[in-house]
């Protein structure tokens, strides 16, 4: 195996430990529900605390990856993740998984950044833009798509386990890959380290913080009410000590958010079209995982085999759709992409309380899985392509701690979303919103985002 190819797997291999759980919690949490209980809220707190401490800490783990090596940071996360994942499985009530969640977050934050930046320092031009499509059809695909070939998403490997067996036993599923990762990450020397460099731990606690008391108040409103002090004095603390970090990012001397890069087009767009798109997307998991089991009545197993399709088209299409948009440029297909989301989104509205899934959910899907397999390479390969390589690490951390953001926040709101029950009205709303973000995100695109000129030998 060449240097570069054991590269791209060690990143694919590493982003998958967490982009798994990731799509695994969802079908997992109205098992959750019925055996820890805390309803809706509970439901909020173990993915969102999860992306709490994952969006937040991305950001230190950018700047410990550019400083002190991708290889190092990297074993950092595969070690507590997996940690984390056995205390998960042991929790006895809601309050020690979400904890366990919290800490599985921070050890997933040291892994994406990292496993990103090898492939930009490792690839360029047209060959980085491929090579992102395949982390991505790979990462975000399938388990078994890494061992056997077959396409089997990790939704339907996490319902499978909650059916048979235990929700606990889906948050295991992911220590294969995690040795596999360690045992690659043997020999593989970082590029560049700078013993030098200072990490901005006080705005690390700023963001922590003001995320954390954010994200408090908008799950417990609909259930406190406006009227509880706790909600405006958690809402409005969060705002100001995430200001306050803002602030100081302007004039630490080692910011963990290096304001400067938004002065770059296409990362600066790139990255509030990834707020809308990817608010959008984690909603759309969230709502639809949930909805399929106590709305629809389907088991976790069918919860999980509804988004197959969606895995499908993202290992058959990714890669190719990397290679184009790194040979015509992103913004066509980042505006596309997006917009058949939304179109995809809005099919939803056809569930009826006589449930069909071949016809009122897999139109849907198959359009938001042929958008989303349009969407993703580019604009990744666009944000990250926009920065210097020396960089890749940080601007890496940012976009993902982004992604995880606009996520949580969303999540945080989907009590007042979809009215504070998940019923077939809910279910509607939810649609309409994640519809309504997905277009716009790709209207920002189409408005700002520049294609990056074509080497001579690119357009031969």
């Amino acid at each position: 195996m060449s240097s570069s190819t054991r590269v791209l797997w060690i990143a694919i291999l590493a982003s998958f430990v967490a982009f798994l759980d990731g799509t695994v919690v969802n079908v997992a949490l109205p098992a959750i529900d019925r055996e820890l209980g805390g309803g809706l809220a509970t439901q909020q707190w173990v993915v969102d605390g999860y992306l709490i401490t994952l969006g937040a800490l991305m950001l230190v783990a950018g700047s410990i990856s550019d400083a002190f090596g991708r290889g190092f940071v990297m074993k950092i996360g595969l070690i507590g993740f997996g940690v984390a994942s056995v205390a998960i499985t042991l929790a006895p009530d809601p309050l020690i998984l979400v904890v366990a969640r919290m800490l599985q977050g921070a050890a997933g934050a040291f892994l994406v950044p990292s496993s990103l930046a090898l492939i930009t320092s490792m690839f360029s031009g047209a060959a980085q833009a491929k090579a992102i499509g395949t982390w991505t059809a790979l990462t975000i695909g399938t388990w078994t798509a890494l061992t056997t070939g077959a396409m089997v998403a990790g939704p339907l490997i996490g319902g499978a386990l909650v059916d048979l067996a235990s929700w606990r036993l889906a948050f295991l599923i992911n220590v294969i890959p995690i040795a596999i990762t360690l045992w690659l990450l043997r020999g593989i020397r970082d590029a560049t380290r700078h013993p030098d460099a200072r990490i901005d731990l006080v705005g690390a606690v700023l963001c922590t913080v003001g995320l954390g008391a954010l994200v408090f108040g908008l799950i417990e409103q609909p259930r406190l009410g406006w009227a509880h002090p706790a909600i405006p004095i958690t809402l409005a603390g969060g705002g100001v000590l995430f200001a306050l970090f803002l602030i100081r990012q302007r004039t630490a001397r080692s910011p963990i958010l290096p304001l400067d890069l938004f002065r770059v087009r296409n990362f600066w767009v790139g990255n509030v079209a990834t707020t809308l798109i990817y608010a959008a997307l984690s909603l759309n998991g969230f709502v639809l995982a949930i909805y399929l089991q106590e709305g629809a009545g389907l088991s976790a197993t069918l919860a999980g085999l509804a988004s197959l399709p969606m895995t499908i088209l993202m290992i058959l299409l990714s890669s190719r759709i990397g290679a184009l948009a790194g040979r015509f440029g992103p913004r066509l297909f980042m505006t596309i992409g997006p917009v058949l989301m939304g179109i995809g989104s809005l099919l939803f509205l056809s569930v009826r309380e006589d449930f069909s899934y071949w016809w009122q959910v897999l139109p849907g899907m198959i359009v938001f899985g042929v958008g989303l397999s349009i969407m993703v390479s580019p604009l990744t390969a666009a944000i990250l392509g926009s920065i210097e390589p020396a960089r890749s690490g940080i601007a890496s951390a940012v976009n993902n701690a982004i992604s995880r953001v606009a996520g949580l926040v969303s999540i945080a709101a989907v009590g007042t979303i979809v009215g504070g029950t998940l019923d077939l009205d809910g279910f509607y709303r939810a649609a309409v919103v994640v519809a309504g973000l997905m277009i716009v995100g790709g209207l920002v695109s189409l408005a700002g985002i520049r294609n990056p000129a074509r080497a001579p030998s690119d357009a031969e």
